[in-house]
């Protein structure tokens, strides 16, 4: 796994913990697998938030057809890294 896929998760996290006022965890030590819905207890509105932080962060677009398959912090920044890589 290539270091800039570390920094996306790190910042998504980041993301994650400040707009959900997640308590007792750090980008650091959050597990970039956990499944966003059925572990950390996200819902629709959570993941729009946190997709148009992302979008703007990184400049790209996140279909909302694409939301069901982001399921954990690691897809996601795959799917960060894939959009990043096709814009080259």
């Amino acid at each position: 796994m290539s270091n800039d896929i570390n920094q996306i998760i790190t910042r998504i996290a980041e993301i994650l913990i400040n707009e959900l006022k997640l308590e007792d965890v750090s980008p650091e030590t959050f597990d970039a697998d956990l499944d966003l819905v059925d572990e950390v207890g996200i819902d629709s509105m959570d993941m729009a938030t946190v997709a148009l932080f992302l979008r703007d962060e990184y400049e790209i677009q996140i279909d909302e057809d694409d939301y069901p398959r982001l399921t954990t912090v690691r897809i996601i920044a795959q799917y960060i890294d894939d959009k990043l890589n096709s814009k080259e």
